[in-house]
């Protein structure tokens, strides 16, 4: 006859199908630091097409100002300053007149003006400026 005895301790079967708390977490780390990345990532990309469009647009609009003031007799121009409108809401220009000084022209220089056309975005967060010289004679 054999007597079986049960032993004190017995494991339970396990089954190997799941994952272990270990690993999960593992794997929430892992997917935690890709999220992050590609977070930053997008960021920065939305940075980079915030300065792309000031730098396309600005040099336009200052072009558009400078050309407006090409028009104006020498006693119409003066330094002046706005926006432009609702299409370009954050952006401000302003225009600055001032005498060009040179001993080198000697007389021509009192004909001579510095125009310089300024266009920021947002409070100046972003600026661009143009200059341009005009003789008036």
């Amino acid at each position: 006859m054999i007597i079986y005895v049960k032993p004190f301790y017995t494991k339970p079967y396990r089954s190997s199908a799941g994952f272990t708390l270990l690993e999960i977490m593992v794997a929430i780390s892992i997917i935690a630091i890709v999220l992050v990345t590609v977070y930053r990532m997008h960021a920065q990309t939305i940075s980079m097409n915030v300065i792309s469009r000031f730098n396309t647009v600005a040099p336009v609009l200052a072009k558009q100002i400078l050309t407006q003031n090409e028009t104006k007799t020498l006693d119409e121009l003066a330094d002046d300053s706005g926006d432009f409108g609702k299409e370009f809401t954050d952006y401000k220009w302003q225009v600055s007149v001032k005498e060009v000084e040179s001993e080198a022209l000697g007389e021509i220089a009192k004909d001579l003006k510095q125009i310089e056309v300024t266009v920021s975005l947002n409070e100046d967060e972003d600026v661009y400026t143009l200059r341009s010289y005009r003789f008036f004679r």
